[in-house]
């Protein structure tokens, strides 16, 4: 059965963004780790953005979970960034040329054969380090993550 989660992921493949937004319900709300989008503008942005900054981007499913209306995918996202890329805090990432392999979730919740609602969950720390961005790694606190505490050299009970 050829379903409108099938059909979603064959339009995401074929960067088809009129295929794409034609899958979702009235109403449908995708959040991902960056965004949030409720209504056909906002989601086709965000595709949008994806697809110029990896314009290869595929997604390979790995396995898929249908309960009533409720599915659940883990796929495989590998593409190319050879254009620019949205980050998290809203900077656009110039293309590095490097490629992405990474490993993401989707949920989608289904009404009268449509997306009403889609979460998306991936290592977002893992696509940086693989497009070979440093994050700058620092502590409010200055004695925070540097091991100092004022029960310096004793045991401590468990």
């Amino acid at each position: 059965m050829h379903d409108v989660v099938d059909q979603m992921l064959d339009a995401m493949n074929a960067h088809d963004l009129h295929a794409v937004l034609r899958c979702y319900a009235p109403g449908a709300v995708v959040v991902g780790p960056e965004m949030e989008a409720g209504e056909p503008g906002e989601i086709g942005s965000y595709m949008m953005q994806m697809w110029r900054g990896f314009p290869d981007l595929r997604f390979t499913v790995w396995e898929t979970i249908r309960f009533a209306d409720v599915v659940a995918t883990e796929m495989t996202a590998v593409g190319t960034h050879t254009g620019p890329y949205l980050v998290a805090g809203g900077d656009l990432l110039a293309p590095t040329g490097r490629g992405i392999n990474v490993r993401v979730s989707w949920f989608w919740h289904l009404k009268d054969g449509r997306i009403l609602s889609q979460r998306f969950y991936y290592d977002q720390l893992q696509i940086y380090s693989q497009l070979g961005l440093l994050l700058p790694l620092s502590f409010r606190d200055a004695d925070a993550g540097s091991g100092a505490s004022g029960d310096r050299g004793r045991g401590h009970d468990l």
